[in-house]
């Protein structure tokens, strides 16, 4: 399993990884108990590979953040979310020292070290940089050249296209001089 398939929802607590696509929306399972829920589109989700932490000279994505913690920690889980802010910001400060305390605040500090531990008990530990391979396979299926066999094919289904008639209440097509009035 990896993180890219790992979910935080607004008002549920934990962690969730994504199971399948639904009509209105998505399958869920909870990493905690197991419980699966249906989430729709009302519902705030971020997807873990999708957050960064602020720091003073840009954005550390949450992965890296993660690998971090696990080097310091040696694989192991880490101090408990529910310590004083005072030294979750200290252990925050090894970790990530040049972390921007100004929009960084202590309950988000609390959700990383508490997703971590989550994360490390459901024996996912490798958040090495899986997002760049992603990425390098993202870039070379946008740099295929186009052939001229699928230019003409679009312009070809352009061209059979048949153009929309006046509309029936008025209009001034070929249908407006035969209706009865």
């Amino acid at each position: 399993m990896s993180i890219e398939k790992i979910l935080s929802i607004s008002g549920k607590p934990g962690l969730y990884e994504l199971k399948s696509q639904t009509r209105g929306g998505f399958l869920a399972e909870s990493l905690n108990d197991g419980k699966k829920l249906n989430v729709s589109a009302r519902h705030n989700v971020s997807m873990l590979s999708e957050i960064s932490i602020y720091t003073y000279s840009g954005e550390v994505p949450l992965n890296e953040v993660f690998q971090k913690i696990s080097e310091k920690e040696n694989g192991k889980e880490t101090i408990d979310h529910k310590k004083s802010n005072q030294e979750l910001e200290s252990y925050f400060r090894e970790i990530l020292p040049e972390f921007d305390e100004d929009r960084v605040y202590p309950s988000d500090i609390k959700k990383v070290v508490q997703w971590y531990n989550i994360l490390n008990k459901k024996g996912i530990s490798d958040f090495s940089k899986k997002e760049e391979e992603n990425e390098e396979k993202d870039t070379s299926e946008k740099t295929k050249p186009v052939t001229k066999k699928e230019t003409s094919n679009k312009t070809a289904a352009k061209k059979s296209v048949p153009k929309a008639s006046a509309n029936k209440k008025g209009g001034t097509g070929k249908n407006a001089a035969t209706r009865k009035v």
